[in-house]
């Protein structure tokens, strides 16, 4: 498993990221609708483990990720993530060993890469823009964050579940999360 490094900052202005991002010469890698799944035990201990499987399909393909995150922080995140050639064969794998497919997710993801970090655009329905960077180091995300003029003090560590609460939504209790279904 491999420890994840990434950080979000929450209510941001889209076009403004997108212009610094493009003065600074980050490689703009485009946006597209990420479609996913999302898989807990059949008990839900995982809720409360910060444990998840998500089945995620892309313009590029389809991936399978096993994350857990208990601690929410910068550098708290264990993730195992691979591709698989067929979402619905993968869900139906998932199920069958007795995983829950409980929360579809949609969302909207812009990506950037500058220097050696990777700043994702998420627009999710129903609360404001935030951006993710992830990279190597925690200094790597630092850095970049001061040249987008993002102050690190002001980050958001927690992952979705934990956005979605800062504004207002039970998203534990949510089964659809997309831009025509909000329930």
């Amino acid at each position: 498993m491999k420890t994840e490094i990434e950080t979000r900052f929450l209510d941001v202005h889209k076009a403004e990221i997108i212009t610094k991002l493009k003065r600074l010469g980050a490689v703009d890698k485009g946006e597209e609708k990420l479609h996913e799944i999302i898989f807990y035990d059949n008990n839900l201990t995982w809720l409360a483990e910060h444990t998840f499987v998500r089945l995620r399909k892309n313009n590029h393909g389809v991936t399978l990720t096993f994350k857990q995150n208990k601690e929410q922080k910068v550098d708290s995140a264990q993730e195992i993530e691979f591709e698989v050639s067929d979402m619905e064969e993968a869900k139906s794998f998932l199920q069958a060993i007795g995983l829950t497919a409980y929360r579809i997710v949609e969302k909207y993801r812009h990506t950037f890469t500058l220097d050696t970090v990777t700043i994702d655009i998420d627009t999710w329905s129903k609360i404001p823009v935030y951006v993710e960077l992830e990279g190597g180091t925690v200094e790597d995300l630092k850095s970049v964050s001061r040249k987008l003029g993002l102050t690190w003090e002001n980050r958001f560590d927690g992952d979705a579940r934990f956005v979605y609460k800062k504004y207002g939504f039970d998203f534990d209790a949510m089964r659809t999360v997309t831009f025509d279904r909000f329930e």
